[in-house]
């Protein structure tokens, strides 16, 4: 049984860092696409972030790209998504994925499992 845990999220204010972690059981992170991504509320769940399997090549949105970086430790089986100068807008909640496809996908629904989120708040 594949399990995503997500934590790392909190309240800060705006400049501040934080980093996400997402422990994976079940699977392996070295064999898998994992991705971040976020939903604020009345929102879709949109793409933050993302590693290739091979972890050659790491993947962002625009939005974040020079500010979030995603990395992962497969001795620790686990993800993180390291977040610098936080704006208001990142507020969401954040959430771990996975995919076993061969190629990095930015589509919510390719993703085969999911963690259950973490809340970060960012305060002007």
């Amino acid at each position: 049984q594949v399990q995503l845990a997500e934590s790392g999220g909190g309240l800060v204010q705006a400049g501040d860092a934080l980093r996400l972690s997402c422990v994976a059981s079940g699977i392996s992170v070295g064999n898998y696409n994992m991705g971040w991504f976020r939903q604020a509320p009345g929102l879709e769940r949109e793409f933050v972030a993302a590693i290739h399997w091979s972890a050659a090549t790491t993947y962002y949105t625009t939005s974040v790209k020079g500010r979030f970086t995603i990395s992962r430790d497969k001795a620790k089986n686990t993800v993180y998504l390291q977040m610098n100068s936080l704006k208001p807008e990142d507020t969401a909640v954040y959430y771990c994925a996975a995919d076993s496809s061969d190629y990095v996908n930015e589509t919510p629904s390719k993703y085969n499992a999911w963690g259950q989120g973490t809340q970060v708040t960012v305060s002007s």
